[in-house]
């Protein structure tokens, strides 16, 4: 079958990459970088996760997945607990989370800069319009971007998601890339995990990435909790950098920063991650997933895809 996935985050690449042993797959994604979550970005000289920090692993098919990426040097584990050890193993990308999205990627056909501005049903398939007017005919469709966008995809085409689910809810996260010309005093290993979900919290996670391993100068990476994203989500730059530096000072000297840049994640993690690992219509040969389902973490998004890519598989051949 000719499948279209849309979307290049981890759910979207984890179930292209299942779906390109056997079938035709083009992946479409509307950014010019791929990895969604998976975001490390270079400024300078520094080298940040902007993104998710790291991963865990619990089940078998990212057990596979990282046990490969260990022995080819993609992954590392970065520690087994911020603070007090607890033994359970943080993995993350070799300069930076992004490599494992790169990874992933390989050998598939990627494009980005493709932005999907409608899905028409066809007598046997579908026709994925672009934003630039071109078409792409296919059997199949995963759509692996933010539920609200498929949702609009979908609506065009008379295919309905249930209404619960296409009202799901996302945390916003507002995160400060800090370039420093000294060491940060964040402790070993170069993480302070703390409470996201804290409604009176300014911070859910403060990263060192030089600490971490992936940037040549010190760079620190801040994570506002959700209830702070959320209140400050529309204030300028300015103000967020203001706000959040003046809270830092037990792990940045404020004298210390020379440069900031401010990213906001829109779709952090879900509110109420939708129990099934996927969303699926037999009938016109559609899924939806993605980090909503099957837990909020890289690998419920990893495990999403994978589910994804077995239902396409399962679908009668048109």
């Amino acid at each position: 079958m000719r499948v279209a996935v849309v979307g290049a985050g981890i759910a979207g690449l984890s179930a292209a990459a299942r779906l390109a042993t056997d079938h035709d797959v083009v992946v479409l994604e509307r950014n010019d970088t791929i990895g969604g979550r998976l975001g490390t970005i270079a400024i300078g000289d520094a080298t940040f996760d902007a993104g998710a920090q790291f991963f865990t692993v619990r089940g078998d098919d990212l057990r596979a997945r990282t046990d490969d990426w260990l022995e080819r040097g993609i992954a590392f584990e970065w520690c087994r607990g911020f603070g007090a050890a607890d033994g359970y193993p943080r993995y993350a990308g070799t300069g930076g989370m992004s490599t494992l999205a790169v990874d992933l990627a390989d050998g598939l056909d990627v494009r980005t800069r493709h932005m999907v501005f409608s899905l028409e049903r066809l007598e046997d398939g579908w026709s994925v319009m672009l934003d630039d007017a071109s078409r792409l005919e296919v059997d199949a469709v995963v759509i692996t971007c933010p539920v609200a966008q498929a949702w609009a995809l979908l609506a065009q085409s008379d295919v309905e998601l249930p209404d619960e689910l296409a009202r799901s809810d996302f945390r916003r996260i507002i995160a400060a890339l800090l370039t420093l010309d000294g060491p940060s005093t964040v402790p070993e290993p170069g993480g302070v995990q703390l409470d996201p979900a804290d409604p009176d919290a300014v911070f859910g996670f403060v990263a060192d990435n030089q600490r971490k391993g992936i940037s040549d100068v010190s760079a620190v990476t801040v994570h506002a909790s959700w209830a702070w994203s959320s209140d400050h989500w529309d204030d300028s730059d300015a103000d967020v950098t203001e706000q959040l530096v003046a809270g830092l000072s037990e792990w940045v000297d404020p004298a210390s920063i020379v440069a900031t840049t401010i990213r906001r994640w829109r779709f952090a993690a879900p509110a109420d991650p939708w129990p099934d690992p996927c969303w699926i219509d037999e009938e016109h040969r559609v899924v939806v997933a993605g980090d909503l389902f099957a837990g909020p973490k890289i690998e419920g998004a990893f495990d999403s895809g994978v589910a994804a890519a077995a239902a396409v598989a399962g679908f009668v051949e048109p």
